[in-house]
């Protein structure tokens, strides 16, 4: 049941992503066509331009400039002019512009509030009609980037520019973001459904998993803000918590790699090393923002200390982690997983400063981690369901080597024997026979319960079950058997009807072939690292190189005795024999499993 319950969630889980796919793909498409009648063009300015005041240059075709600054001016005309109905349209990305047309300023982002963002652009989206701009008109553009610390030499990261109308900014978000946004939803979806349904499955709570979701959630969310930063103006109004909300969830994103890497470690040192990390990460970023809400310095100011205390403190923990790769496959595994991810964050940090790629290393790497990632998942779930059948075909296995012990220890002349000796007492001895008849129902009640036990029992309940087995056999040998008890430890468990077996081969295979019967002796001792069960008598003995040759009947339950013992309380059972003195047979039980119990 439990194996189809977890394939019930598998699929679950799987047919929810495939839905969303499909849904996603139809909406997709379905936006396209609906937008594919809007008309629009890319434009730029051609002309020249200068960076913080240095010589005039000339633009470069559509992208205008392609190097930092501080402060950009760029002069010349419009290569594509909005028309009729058209508008021309401006996204600016954490940056202050100033929009003019022969002279006169048409657009601008200024702020002359004094509020405590009076220094922060955030994000703007807005459209200028046709009429403000026409042909052959000069147009000006003024460009301040307020964030030194952050490099990109890629002018559309600050300011883009296209002729169309309002709906045109929809076309483009669908056109050439819905592959990413898709990236973006699948990992989230992971984050939140997969992962954690994988640890139900595995039918533990696996703080990896949760930690590994908790990441992929957060990066879907981030990277889907690094996606459509520009086209946040379109829901969020204000400009500040467009940027706010962008920068947010790259604090978040960064808490959550520093979490999944902690989660991994096992060494307690590592692990305190892993939590003053956290601490301190959550701490900066309370920190970041204090600083952003009373002006000090915004989110956006503060994002390249972050990405390096962040990179710094990846490292840190990696190095934790390698120190750990000698405690087994899964520590190499975990590593192996997470070198995209730190690779693609580090080479991403570094883009920050020095802009050398418009690649997304980031996103890239995060994706290559969740599909190492799925693949130990897999992996796991292959394993946790080996494990499952191997589980159920021991349990089964235990089952019947109980049922067959329970058998064993009631064979048809076993019970012809003591309900002859009872009936032989009922005339000579009435009380006895009475005795002796409860004594005997009580054995076979024992024996049934055992069936419904799977968990060891007290030594004292079984040492009290052996009992009426010894007192059947008594009234049958008579003054041939003698029992003696010699127990100086009760304090543990042991499998239930796994003394009697060892008993019933003493009885029968060493006093019981001796002409002037004997004793056995049922002793028990604590020792250091052990408890033991003593079962010996001065009967025949055998040699213990050879088998016995009789009915199986005691050897078949021996087998079964010393499967359980393992099992249950990894005990073992040793036999010493010698012929004409006797037999000990020893049952050791390790105490640290004792103590698990």
């Amino acid at each position: 049941m439990k194996i189809l319950n977890s394939r019930k969630m598998t699929y679950l889980s799987l047919g929810i992503l495939l839905v969303i796919v499909i849904v996603f793909a139809a909406v997709t498409l379905g936006s396209v066509k609906i937008f594919s009648d809007t008309r629009y063009a890319a434009t730029s300015i051609e002309g020249v331009y200068s960076v913080d005041g240095k010589d005039w240059q000339q633009t470069l075709p559509n992208v205008m400039a392609h190097e930092d600054f501080h402060e950009l001016t760029i002069k010349g005309r419009l290569t594509n002019v909005p028309r009729g109905d058209q508008v021309l349209g401006i996204s600016a990305t954490n940056a202050w512009f100033k929009l003019k047309s022969n002279g006169k300023v048409i657009e601008s982002n200024y702020r002359a509030d004094e509020t405590v963002f009076r220094n922060t652009p955030g994000y703007v989206i807005c459209y200028v009609p046709a009429d403000a701009i026409g042909d052959g008109m000069d147009i000006e553009l003024d460009l301040v980037n307020p964030y030194q610390l952050l490099s990109s030499k890629n002018l559309s990261d600050y300011f883009d520019m296209y002729v169309g109308t309002e709906a045109t900014i929809y076309e483009l978000l669908f056109q050439n973001k819905a592959g990413t946004i898709l990236f973006c939803i699948l990992i989230c979806f992971f984050g939140l459904f997969s992962f954690p349904i994988a640890g139900i499955v595995l039918g533990k709570i696996d703080w990896r998993y949760l930690s590994f979701g908790f990441l992929c959630f957060c990066a879907g969310i981030f990277i889907l803000m690094q996606t459509i930063y520009s086209y946040l103006p379109l829901w969020i109004h204000t400009p500040v918590k467009c940027m706010s909300v962008a920068a947010i969830s790259a604090h978040i994103c960064m808490i959550a790699i520093l979490v999944y890497i902690k989660v991994n470690l096992n060494k307690n040192a590592n692990k305190i090393i892993g939590n003053i990390i956290i601490v301190s990460a959550a701490l900066l970023t309370a920190l970041s923002l204090v600083l952003h809400f009373t002006g000090v310095s915004d989110l956006n100011a503060g994002k390249p200390f972050m990405w390096i205390f962040v990179g710094i403190c990846a490292i840190i923990l990696t190095v934790c982690l390698i120190t750990e790769l000698k405690t087994g496959k899964e520590s190499i595994l975990i590593l192996l997983s997470m070198i995209p991810l730190l690779g693609g964050l580090f080479a991403d940090a570094v883009n920050q400063f020095v802009y050398y790629t418009s690649i997304p290393l980031f996103e890239i790497g995060m994706a290559l981690t969740l599909l190492n990632q799925i693949v130990i998942l897999i992996i796991d779930l292959r394993n946790q369901y080996k494990e499952t059948i191997r589980y159920q075909q021991m349990q089964k296995e235990l089952y019947e080597a109980k049922v067959s012990l329970m058998v064993s220890q009631i064979q048809p002349h076993f019970l012809y024997n003591s309900l002859t000796s009872i009936a032989m007492m009922c005339t000579k001895d009435p009380k006895t026979a009475r005795a002796a008849t409860i004594n005997f129902a009580d054995y076979l009640r024992g024996n049934m319960n055992s069936l419904k036990q799977k968990a060891p029992v007290p030594f004292t309940q079984e040492l009290e079950h052996l009992k009426k087995y010894l007192m059947l056999e008594q009234m049958r040998f008579g003054d041939l058997l003698n029992i003696e008890y010699d127990i100086q430890a009760t304090d543990f468990v042991i499998p239930q009807l796994s003394v009697q077996p060892l008993v019933e081969n003493a009885v029968k295979h060493g006093v019981g072939m001796k002409e002037d019967g004997g004793t056995v002796t049922i002793a028990t001792r604590e020792e250091d690292d052990c408890y033991k069960v003593i079962i010996s008598d001065d009967g025949v003995g055998f040699d213990t190189s050879k088998p016995i040759e009789d009915d199986g009947r005691s050897h078949v339950g021996m087998e079964n005795v010393r499967q359980r013992l393992k099992e249950l309380c990894d005990a073992d059972v040793i036999i010493e024999s010698e012929i004409g003195k006797g037999t000990v047979a020893t049952i050791r039980i390790p105490k640290k499993t004792e103590d698990k119990k």
